[in-house]
């Protein structure tokens, strides 16, 4: 005995078999951008994880150059 799928709207459960082609099709479009939705989260999580190491990254280059340019600025004044 398989088990039929069953939608939640406002609470009650109904059975895929008591809806309609339409309502089966919004139902597959929900669940689908529900899937999507979750997807681009995830990915939004990685290029702002991402993002920041770069952002850190170019803010470290910055301070090495500018250590470096002090220190020659230092050698040539002496």
């Amino acid at each position: 005995m398989s088990e039929e799928n069953l939608v939640s709207i406002n609470g009650t459960e109904i059975k895929e078999s008591d809806m309609t082609d339409e309502q089966k099709y919004f139902a597959r479009q929900i669940a689908d951008l529900r899937a999507k939705k979750s997807r681009s989260e995830f990915e939004l999580d990685q290029i702002v994880a991402s993002l920041n190491a770069f952002q850190v990254a170019l803010v470290e280059t910055t301070k090495e150059a500018a250590k470096e340019i002090l220190k020659d600025t230092k050698i040539i004044q002496k």
